[in-house]
């Protein structure tokens, strides 16, 4: 017996001195999409926390954007979601983030770095909470094809030109050199605001309530509908899929079939490596309508979720990852404008990039001064997703010929009231 209690004390000695049985590891999954090579980059970040914290392993899973979008909100409306995860819907899924500043070692941190952004992952009436932080800070705006404007003979339109100047700009370029697309517009909620409100969309009432539909709503859907009958747009992208359904036009672009291409800043990276020389790309500001030259801001961010069982871990692996080294050198590798107060301040080198990709990242972050209020409140909105899917739903209804503009208007209108009170209701 007195054999025994030496050998379990001696057992428990070694034990606390981690000789013996390896250390027991948490295993956290991380869901995860990318636009570029960001989900390289974070998987060598990844590695390399794991060579710091040996007790943490981290399953990155990388899935479509569509499945981010689609999929995961199901998943986490049925308790079944990863511990942490890469989203662009803030609102949409921020009722299933998990507040991570109990477990913080440095709340301050993530508050002066990130202050702004949290508001777009925080409930109605959350003032506090720190889910996350910003993969990256994103803008809406043009890439233009410059070899094709400069073989047809066709200047490229100034800094302040106007919507309308573009559209004419490049339907004459198509025109000379046979390119299928003049403008290419990302089927997207995101990238139709940033048209609209230029053209002075206000989107809420003065109690801060959805109004979508208003005049200069209405002068950026008839530009829309105006341009898919006058061939400035092609069906092929926006009919091409229905419903709420996301279309971009990355691979017509890369391919030179686009003179001018709406998206946005994510698409850097992108460009940056396949395109390569095959041609000259440049982004260009947004064009301006009567209101402003305004894009749209947006952004992704890695986010703790609720029905987590490790929560300290989740917090150590983010305070790692939005540490500013290493946020520094994520945003730089991925080319991406940062969505840290911080870093943005002090700049990025951006080694990596290409002079037009260097060229392009300037213009965006150039681009954050013009944003006006309207597009950080949409972004904002906690319902903003239930605006988007309508207006892109009905709309393209419309450029299809299933229905009017007017009957569109009418149904963003009940969609949005409708599927707000369903969301809402107790």
């Amino acid at each position: 017996m007195k054999g025994t209690t030496m050998l379990l004390g001696c057992a428990l000695f070694a034990a606390s001195l981690g000789i013996g049985n390896a250390q027991a590891q948490t295993t956290l999954r991380m869901t995860w999409y990318s636009d570029g090579n960001e989900g390289e980059v974070m998987s060598d970040l990844l590695r390399r926390f794991e060579g710091q914290n040996k007790d943490i392993k981290v399953v990155l899973d990388q899935v479509p954007f569509k499945a981010i979008n689609e999929n995961l909100p199901v998943q986490l409306a049925a308790g079944q979601g990863p511990d942490l995860a890469r989203v662009a819907d803030l609102g949409g899924v921020a009722r299933y983030m998990l507040d991570l500043r109990p477990h913080l070692k440095d709340p301050a941190y993530f508050e002066t770095n990130f202050g702004p952004f949290l508001e777009w992952m925080r409930v109605p009436g959350d003032t506090t909470s720190i889910p996350g932080f910003m993969t990256q800070l994103t803008l809406t705006g043009p890439f233009v094809n410059k070899t094709l404007f400069e073989q047809a003979n066709v200047p490229m339109p100034g800094p302040k030109a106007t919507w309308e100047e573009w559209a004419a700009a490049a339907k004459n370029v198509a025109a000379k050199v046979q390119a299928p697309f003049p403008i290419a517009i990302d089927r997207s909620g995101h990238r139709f605001f940033s048209l609209a409100i230029t053209q002075g969309a206000k989107l809420f009432n003065e109690k801060g309530e959805p109004a979508v539909v208003d005049e200069g709503f209405k002068r950026g859907a008839q530009l829309v509908f105006d341009w898919h009958k006058n061939g400035v747009m092609s069906k092929e992208l926006w009919g091409s899929v229905a419903g709420t359904a996301y279309r971009g036009a990355n691979d017509e672009f890369k391919n030179a079939q686009v003179v001018m291409y709406e998206s946005g800043s994510w698409q850097i990276g992108q460009f940056d490596k396949t395109i390569g020389d095959a041609f000259d790309w440049v982004a260009v500001p947004t064009p301006c309508g009567p209101a402003n030259c305004s894009g749209m801001p947006g952004g992704a961010a890695l986010v703790a979720i609720k029905t987590t069982q490790h929560p300290k871990e989740v917090a150590r692996l983010m305070e790692y990852l939005a540490s500013e080294p290493v946020a520094a050198e994520f945003y730089e590798r991925s080319l991406f404008v940062p969505g840290h107060l911080g870093i943005a301040k002090k700049g990025l080198e951006y080694k990596s990039a290409s002079p037009q990709g260097k060229a392009a990242l300037k213009v965006f972050n150039e681009g954050v001064s013009q944003l006006s209020p309207v597009a950080t409140k949409l972004q904002g909105y906690v319902h903003n997703r239930v605006i988007f899917n309508a207006v892109i739903s009905r709309l393209g209804q419309a450029i299809a010929g299933e229905a009017s503009l007017d009957e569109a208007y009418q149904r963003i209108e009940a969609d949005v009231q409708q599927q707000i009170a369903e969301r809402t209701k107790k």
